[in-house]
């Protein structure tokens, strides 16, 4: 049986294309500079840290623990990917917003 592709929220949307963004390098902090350099938002550690926990019972992102490191302590990262249903999830989202842009004129939105 498929899974069902589910609807995003727009905090969703946003960390999940941060982690595509990032790649093998997405983990909470990288994943928070991310979004906050292309989105000029601060997300709380909290919020990003439940909605990555929400994504993932989702299915959307899977998560591994990466080598214990030094400089953490010898705690280790928790790195992040998005899934094919994650993936699928953005995109339709995503193409929501291009087909109700479609026509638009919006102050600094290019291809509205």
């Amino acid at each position: 049986m498929q899974q069902q592709v589910p609807v995003l929220g727009e905090f969703e949307q946003i960390v999940l294309l941060a982690i595509l963004r990032l790649g093998a390098d997405a983990y909470g902090v990288t994943i928070r500079e991310e979004i906050q350099a292309r989105t000029d938002r601060e997300p709380a550690p909290g919020a990003l840290y439940t909605t990555l926990d929400r994504l993932e019972e989702k299915g959307l992102v899977a998560s591994h623990l990466g080598d214990p490191t030094p400089e953490r302590g010898g705690r280790a990262k928790r790195f992040f990917e998005v899934t094919a249903i994650g993936v699928e999830a953005v995109a339709r989202a995503q193409r929501s917003f291009q087909r109700l842009l479609k026509g638009l004129k919006l102050p600094g939105v290019v291809n509205a």
